[in-house]
C-alpha cells in the first residue's frame, strides 16, 4: 500500500495538475492567453481567454490531451531569469496576462499580487515591491510564470476531472476583459476520485432545494430574497421538529418566552452587538430621534425578562428558550437555498446561573443534544472549542476565567475537542457542535456560549447567599441554531425519505377504482383517529401510477385498497422501497405505525 501524501504534496500535485491542463488548452487552441490557475481546496481553476469560446463538450478533448501529456511523463523543469527579461520573453509569447503580472510584480510586490488575483504561486517569495527575478516552469513546449513547487513530471498529477465552465473578470474586477474559467477537481488516487465524484452525486440527489421542490415542502422567491415560503407538507415538518423540541425542553425544565422582533437601538448599543454586529441588522426609523431594529438574536431580550422582579440564587437556574424568528442582513452572495437565509428562525436559549452551576448545567446540555441528534438519525458529532477572538467584550481575566470554566465543564461532560482559535463570540467562548451526514458532509449546528459580559453590561443581577449583587453567567444555546438550515440539512442527510416519525405524510391510501374511495377513507380516518398522518390519492390516475406517484414522494408506507380489502377490512401495504408486505388488518397497521412513531423517543 502507497503512503499517503500530505496535504502540502497535494496541493503541489493540483497546482501541477493545472499546468498540464494548461499545456493540453495551448496544444490544442495556440495563441489562448493565460491569467492564473491556483490549486483550491478539491483541485484547481485557470483563467484564460481563447481564440474561441470552450464549450463544454471540449472539456473531454482537453481530458484526453492532459492524459496523453501525462502518459509522456514529461519533466517539469525550473529556470529563474531576471524580472525585466521575463516581461520581454512574456510579451514576445503574446500573453498580456502575465506582463501584467509581472509589471504588478516588479512594482507592488508578490503578496499584494497573490491576494489580488487570488493566486498564492504567481511569482517567487519577494514581499516587497522591485521583485528582481522571478520563475518559471516548463512543461512539454508548455511554458508558465509560477512560484512553484511542482511534482517531478506529467506523470505524477494524480486523478483529474474537469468539471465546469465560468466566466471570471480578470484579476476580478468588471471593468477588466471577462476570461473563461475551467474548474477541474484533482487526488492523489482514481480511487480518491471516484469516491469524490460519487459524493458530490450523492450531494446532487439529495439537494435540499430540488427536493423541497419536488416533494412540495417550500420554495424561494426574488420578491422575498433570504426568506422561505413554507408549503402545507413542509410546515408540517417544521411543526413536528418544533413540538419535538419543545417536548425535550419541557423536560429539561425550560420555561418557553417569546419576545419583541422590533427593539430600540439603545437596547443595541448597551449589549454591544450595535458596535460588532450593525452591518448586519436592518433597521427602520420610527421618528426622528428612535431607531429601531429587527433582533437578529434574543440573548438581549432575554435579560430583559430576567431582570424582571428580583431573583434570589435559590431560583437559579432559569432555562428560558424561545423559538425566536430573528433577521441578518447576510449578503446575497452567500444566501443558499434554506441552508442560508435573512430570515430565520433559532431554537435560542439562555441559562441564568451561578459561577458553581455552570458545570451541571454543560452536561446536562450535551446529555440532551446527543438525545435529540439520536432522535434526527445523527449517532455521532464533534466539538470544537472556539476562544477569544482578536475584538471582543471584557478583561482578559474575565475571559481567563470563561474559558477555564468550559473547558473545564466539556471535560467533565465527557466530550473530547479541537481548538478553533479565535472563533468565540465577542462576549464569550464557545463550542460549536458539528454533526456528519450520510455522505460524509460536516454541518455546524449547535452551539454553547458562557457570557460573563452581556448581563453585566445590561444590568443583570441576582441576591446570593450573603445578600450581596451579583452578576448572573448566561449560557447561550441552540441545538438546531437556525430551524430553517438544521430543516435543510435534514432533509439532505435523509435524501427527503424521512424516518416515519418525521415524515409529512406518513401513509397515503390509495383506491384501485372510483368505488373504493369511501372505504379509503375509512382507512383514513380509522388510522387518524390513532395521531397518524394519512392521506388518500383519490385521483383519476391509474392504480400503478398512483403508487409510483406516492414513491417518488417518498411516503413511507402505501396502502392499496379494493374490493377483497373493503370485505375484509385490511389494505395491501406497500414500503416506498417497493417492498411488497400484502394485505394487514387495518388494527395491526395502525399498532405498526403507531410504534415506529414513538420509537424515537
Amino acid at each position: 500500500m502507497s503512503k499517503p501524501i500530505s496535504a502540502d504534496e497535494l496541493q503541489t500535485m493540483r497546482h501541477s495538475c493545472a499546468h498540464l491542463m494548461a499545456a493540453a488548452v495551448q496544444k490544442l487552441w495556440p495563441g489562448t492567453r493565460f491569467g492564473v490557475g491556483p490549486a483550491t481546496e478539491r483541485g484547481f481553476y485557470y483563467d484564460m481567454e481563447l481564440p474561441q469560446p470552450l464549450q463544454l463538450e471540449d472539456l473531454e478533448k482537453i481530458e484526453q490531451t492532459m492524459r496523453q501529456l501525462a502518459g509522456k511523463a514529461l519533466p517539469i523543469e525550473r529556470k529563474e531569469v531576471p524580472i525585466t527579461q521575463a516581461i520581454e520573453v512574456m510579451d514576445k509569447a503574446g500573453q498580456p496576462y502575465k506582463v501584467e503580472l509581472l509589471n504588478l510584480l516588479r512594482e507592488r510586490g508578490s503578496t499584494a499580487v497573490a491576494e489580488e488575483t487570488g493566486d498564492a504561486g504567481v511569482a517567487d517569495d519577494g514581499e516587497k515591491a522591485g521583485v528582481d527575478s522571478v520563475s518559471f516552469y516548463s512543461l512539454g513546449d508548455f511554458t508558465d510564470l509560477c512560484r512553484g513547487p511542482h511534482v517531478a513530471h506529467s506523470g505524477k498529477t494524480g486523478a483529474f476531472k474537469l468539471m465546469a465552465l465560468a466566466g471570471a473578470y480578470w484579476r476580478g474586477k468588471p471593468e477588466n476583459p471577462q476570461l473563461q474559467r475551467i474548474h477541474a477537481v484533482c487526488f492523489a488516487t482514481q480511487d480518491e476520485l471516484d469516491f469524490h465524484l460519487h459524493q458530490l452525486a450523492e450531494a446532487e440527489r439529495r439537494d435540499h432545494r430540488r427536493l423541497g421542490r419536488e416533494l412540495g415542502l417550500f420554495h424561494i422567491q426574488e420578491e422575498a430574497v433570504g426568506s422561505v415560503f413554507w408549503h402545507p407538507k413542509g410546515w408540517t415538518l417544521w411543526l413536528i421538529v418544533e413540538q419535538f423540541i419543545r417536548e425535550q425542553l419541557a423536560r429539561e425544565g425550560y420555561v418557553e418566552v417569546k419576545t419583541p422582533q422590533l427593539l430600540d437601538r439603545v437596547l443595541w448599543e448597551k449589549s454591544g452587538h450595535w458596535e460588532k454586529f450593525r452591518a448586519n441588522m436592518f433597521t427602520t426609523q420610527a421618528d426622528e430621534e428612535r431607531v429601531l431594529a429587527l433582533k437578529p438574536m434574543s440573548c438581549p431580550c432575554h435579560v430583559q425578562i430576567f431582570k424582571q422582579g428580583l431573583k434570589s440564587y435559590r431560583d437559579l437556574p432559569i432555562r428560558m428558550a424561545e423559538f425566536g424568528a430573528c433577521h441578518r442582513n447576510e449578503s446575497s452572495g452567500s444566501l443558499h437555498g434554506i441552508m442560508r437565509t435573512r430570515a430565520f428562525v433559532q431554537d435560542d436559549a439562555h441559562i441564568f446561573c451561578t459561577p458553581g452551576q455552570v458545570k451541571a448545567e454543560t452536561i446536562a446540555f450535551c446529555d440532551l443534544l446527543r438525545r435529540v441528534y439520536a432522535a434526527f438519525g445523527y449517532q455521532d458529532f464533534c466539538v470544537k472549542f472556539s476562544d477569544r477572538p482578536p475584538v471582543r467584550a471584557g478583561s482578559d481575566e474575565v475571559w481567563d476565567k470563561a474559558e477555564a470554566a468550559l473547558k473545564e465543564a466539556v471535560e467533565e461532560a465527557g466530550l473530547t475537542y479541537t481548538l478553533n482559535p479565535g472563533e468565540g463570540a465577542f462576549y464569550g467562548p464557545k463550542l460549536e457542535f458539528v454533526l456528519r451526514d450520510a455522505i460524509g458532509r460536516d454541518w455546524q449546528c449547535g452551539t454553547y456560549q458562557l457570557d460573563f459580559v452581556i448581563p453585566e453590561r445590561l444590568e443583570a443581577s441576582y441576591i446570593d447567599e450573603a445578600g450581596d449583587k451579583i452578576v448572573p453567567v448566561m449560557i447561550h444555546r441552540a441545538i438546531l441554531g437556525s430551524f430553517e438550515r438544521f430543516l435543510g440539512v435534514l432533509i439532505e442527510h435523509h435524501a427527503g425519505a424521512f424516518p416515519l416519525w418525521l415524515a409529512p405524510v406518513q401513509a397515503v391510501v390509495v383506491p384501485i377504482a372510483d368505488r373504493h374511495v369511501p372505504y379509503a377513507r375509512q382507512v383514513q380516518e380509522e388510522l387518524m383517529t390513532g395521531g397518524l398522518r394519512v392521506a388518500v390519492d383519490d385521483s383519476n390516475e391509474r392504480m400503478q401510477k398512483k403508487i409510483r406517484e406516492a414513491e417518488m414522494q417518498k411516503i413511507p408506507y402505501i396502502l392499496v385498497v379494493g374490493d377483497r380489502e373493503a370485505a375484509d377490512k385490511t389494505a395491501a401495504m406497500r414500503l416506498r422501497s417497493g417492498e411488497n408486505m400484502g394485505p394487514t388488518a387495518l388494527d395491526a397497521i395502525r399498532t405498526r405505525l403507531i410504534e415506529e412513531t414513538t420509537a424515537r423517543r
